[in-house]
């Protein structure tokens, strides 16, 4: 399944489908800017989010995930535009001598998803392990970032596996709790 994903993603990979996601995005998340977001420093065919977060970063603490350890839980570290980046574990960048951040707004990549917001990723858990944690102290929003095409008729799911408050792509926003897409009216 993750290697169909990986082909439909990059199929669909086009910087312009990209940038319609992350304006939907930017109108995702306005009501919580102010919170600590975490986004991600893109790889491979996933959807460049650089220009919400350098958007958000006026309004509040940005942070992208540090691997730190297989089984471990994300860390992150505060980002800014522009900021001295460093080759992390599996390739990702990460900010050089990282201050500590813990967000409470997540933008998530993903390989495939699901409309009840199950989220295939590339199988290591750490957004799972993740988002117990941070869930276990508060409320936190994770918003998942993707192209229509990516979307499955279902993920399977395991009783770890934290499922997603919605998924942005250049299409709709879809909020699985409510299993209606937000669409403006035609």
């Amino acid at each position: 399944m993750r290697a169909a994903a990986l082909e439909r993603r990059a199929a669909a990979h086009d910087p312009a489908r990209g940038a319609a996601a992350v304006a939907r995005l930017l109108d995702v998340l306005a009501p919580h800017m102010g919170r600590p977001v975490s986004g991600y420093m893109p790889m491979r065919s996933e959807i460049d989010p650089l220009a919400a977060m350098a958007a958000l970063v006026g309004h509040g603490p940005v942070g992208v995930p540090v691997i730190e350890a297989r089984g471990a839980p994300l860390a992150f570290h505060r980002w800014t535009p522009g900021c001295a980046m460093r080759p992390g574990p599996f390739g990702a960048q990460v900010p050089d001598g990282g201050v500590p951040m813990l967000p409470e707004v997540l933008i998530v990549p993903l390989l495939a998803f699901d409309r009840t917001g199950a989220r295939l990723g590339y199988g290591g858990g750490f957004y799972d392990r993740t988002l117990a944690m941070l869930r276990a102290r508060g409320p936190v929003l994770a918003v998942g970032l993707a192209y229509a095409a990516q979307e499955v008729a279902r993920v399977p799911v395991e009783p770890t596996d934290q499922l997603l408050d919605a998924i942005v792509t250049e299409d709709e926003t879809i909020r699985p709790a409510l299993g209606m897409p937000d669409r403006p009216p035609v």
